[in-house]
């Protein structure tokens, strides 16, 4: 499935940790935009033919030899060019002029000065004034390209700000999509609407009624569809979009793989069997997972045989209801992001998600995915367009592989045991303070360790498991939530009191990154 026929702004991607960010910021305005990885972005560019391409930064130094570049004939389209930081360095490069590593490093906040008036600063920065922006690069572009002309410097980069306005090629050393660089959302904003023209028509009321069509266009009049119900938003969203698009040709099935929370799999059957009028069915494979995941540590591994599992399940589901062709999931852009290593740039896989890299090879039924292109916050305005129960939108995020990838090291019935519980106690208490909303998602960890208590008089010798509750936009990014410490101290007691094995909890304060919201 695809949107390209809307107006698309591609973002090449040379390895920057930034570059979601670009993407989120380019949709928050109202277009839609897609990361592609260097190494096919030509390929992008005839499949998509988009309005006018983002660079990213990278790790990586323009002047090296082997340095990651962008497809040479973009700068023959016609079409606007926004480099950022290392976007703007091989620009630069690849259009004559010069890039060094000269010692004029700046790393975090600098001011620009505004040398010329431009489209690009139009409505927030004027001329002749220094406004505060955020730096990260150790080389600076020394020579530029014919044509090219100052709009902006700094203490120590000279090529702060570049243009060649007409050609619409603009290059900037700071990174705008970054909260620290003041007016630098309205900055990519202008990029869009001023210099590629582009107006505001990526909303999720027109994107039901694409997603609608295109399911329609490759599931054909006649075919059958499975769809993997979790009991999240994610295959809700897609369970309503199927039904609208081929009606009782849907099966929707929920596969107990053993790791769900406590009572999810009531709660689920009964909320969407009373609500929809969606076929469902419920497949028991609890014993098969378990017996999977025996002498399993690996988290990659983990994540692989559940997915590859769930395959199996659906597969054989498929050819008891006489023959699906397709099997559609939950599948969204950040999971593809992250399960996707883009050979040979400096992006690296961060795990595989249980539905994209953890797919085995070979598969009997075709995938479909509608949400693969979208964020976590888009699919939740999605649902609301759709109707879906507030239930379901409210949820928080739940992994496929559930409990098992919150179970560190070996999975075993007892310690699911334990970590239900536990889970079930925290849970009620965010639900209890009122919090539950606020917070993008919260779980409970059980940790391969166990640590010395005193209960009773008696020396004891148990686990420990950790609290773990983030704040979030997307999922692409996130903060730990701040716990009032009495709330904490609650909760703490409660599980130790109330769930044998355990003897101490403890918090979780990372964000993401460096950590991932899930410890596997």
């Amino acid at each position: 499935m695809s949107v390209i026929d809307i107006d698309t702004v591609l973002i090449i991607d040379f390895g920057s940790q930034l570059t979601r960010l670009i993407a989120r910021h380019v949709r928050d305005a109202g277009i839609y935009s897609e990361i592609v990885p260097f190494q096919s972005a030509e390929d992008a560019l005839v499949r998509i033919k988009p309005k006018g391409v983002i660079l990213s930064g990278s790790p990586c130094s323009a002047f090296e030899r082997e340095s990651p570049r962008a497809p040479q004939k973009l700068f023959d389209l016609s079409i606007p060019v926004l480099g950022i930081c290392y976007g703007e360095h091989i620009m630069c490069v690849q259009l004559g002029g010069r890039v060094e590593e000269n010692g004029n490093r700046e790393f975090g906040r600098a001011f620009l000065k505004v040398e010329a008036n431009s489209p690009l600063f139009d409505g927030f920065w004027e001329k002749g004034f220094s406004y505060p922006v955020w730096m990260s690069h150790g080389d600076s572009v020394i020579a530029l390209p014919k044509g090219f002309d100052v709009i902006g410097t700094s203490d120590r980069t000279h090529f702060a700000a570049i243009a060649d306005e007409k050609r619409g090629f603009y290059g900037i050393q700071f990174h705008p999509e970054v909260h620290h660089t003041i007016h630098g959302v309205r900055l990519i904003q202008n990029f869009l609407y001023k210099i590629i023209g582009l107006k505001d028509r990526w909303t999720m009321a027109n994107y039901q009624a694409r997603a609608i069509s295109m399911i329609r266009e490759e599931v054909g009049e006649k075919s059958q569809v499975i769809c993997g119900l979790s009991g999240g938003i994610d295959s809700a969203v897609v369970a309503l979009l199927l039904h609208k698009a081929i009606g009782n040709r849907l099966t929707c099935i929920l596969v107990d793989n053993g790791f769900m929370r406590k009572k999810e799999v009531e709660e689920v059957i009964s909320i969407f069997s009373g609500t929809y009028d969606i076929s469902l069915l419920h497949i028991n494979a609890s014993d098969l997972f378990m017996n999977a995941l025996k002498g399993v540590t690996s988290p990659e591994k983990k994540r692989k045989i559940i997915g590859g599992l769930f395959i199996d399940v659906f597969e054989e589901e498929a050819r008891k209801i006489g023959g699906a062709d397709f099997l559609a999931q939950g599948t969204l852009y950040p999971d593809v992001i992250e399960s996707v290593s883009f050979n040979g740039s400096p992006s690296v896989t961060i795990k595989s998600h249980h539905n994209v890299g953890g797919l085995p090879q070979r598969m009997n039924i075709k995938i479909l995915e509608p949400l693969r292109e979208l964020f976590k916050d888009e699919v939740r305005i999605l649902a609301r367009e759709l109707g879906l129960s507030e239930y379901f939108i409210a949820r928080h995020p739940f992994p496929g592989p559930g409990l098992a990838v919150r179970c560190p090291g070996l999975v075993t019935q007892e310690k699911l045991d334990i970590l239900c519980e536990a889970d079930a106690i925290y849970m009620d208490e965010i639900c209890k303070a009122g919090i539950y909303k606020a917070i993008w998602q919260a779980f409970t960890v059980l940790l391969p360790v166990k640590t010395v208590g005193v209960m009773g008089d008696k020396r004891t010798y148990e686990y420990v498991c950790a609290l773990r509750a983030v704040i979030s936009v997307d999922g692409m990014t996130a903060d730990f939530y701040h716990h009032d410490m009495d709330f904490l101290g609650r909760v703490a007691t409660r599980i130790i009191n109330e769930v044998s094995s355990i003897n101490r909890v403890v918090y979780d304060v990372t964000s993401k990154p460096p950590g991932t919201i899930e410890w596997e």
